[in-house]
């Protein structure tokens, strides 16, 4: 994967073959086949495994501190090759190729907003968060700048901008008076 990543880096995605892939490793095609259908999901595997090194979701008691130290390694981790470029590669593809597509929300985002509403719930039941909120809806308004962002490659968020995010979130959450 660390093959491929690098191809990326250099060459941009649409330049990165499953050919370059198994000659930059060492290895023939059907290994490379033998375990990822396309290059888009070599590069998804390596991205993933990178996203979750990057931002794990801890409980300090602080959901608001722990939003934004998420958000911030998810930040980070996308604003550098070859990650940032991978993963738009990747969403490129998502048009055109329903495997990967099944793939990036099976693996990637559906385990991962799972996760988020998992700490979200913990921050429920220490009363940060009121009851009645949507957890869901709340995963989606916190991330969904993030990968607008990216996709239309605007500048990259601050400590600034992801703190004002976060708060914004946990606001919307709160029930009038709580």
């Amino acid at each position: 994967m660390r093959s491929a990543l690098d191809l990326c880096t250099e060459r941009g995605y649409g330049h990165v073959t499953i050919e370059a892939i198994a000659s930059r490793a060492g290895v023939s095609k059907k290994t490379i086949y033998r375990w990822w259908p396309s290059k888009g999901a070599v590069l998804l595997e390596a991205f993933t495994d990178a996203l979750i090194d990057a931002t794990p979701f801890v409980d300090t008691g602080d959901i608001g501190a722990d939003l934004r130290a998420h958000v911030a390694g998810a930040v980070k981790l996308l604003s550098v090759p070859p990650f940032g470029p991978a993963y738009a590669g990747i969403l490129s593809e998502l048009h055109h190729d329903d495997v990967l597509a099944r793939q990036l929300r099976e693996e990637l985002v559906d385990p991962r907003v799972e996760e988020a509403i998992g700490r979200l719930r913990g921050a429920q039941e220490q009363g940060q968060i009121p009851p009645g909120a949507d957890l869901p809806l709340a995963v989606e308004m916190l991330y969904g700048p993030v990968y607008y962002r990216h996709v239309l490659r605007k500048p990259v968020q601050d400590e600034e901008t992801i703190a004002a995010l976060v708060d914004h979130v946990l606001r919307s959450l709160r029930a009038p008076g709580y």
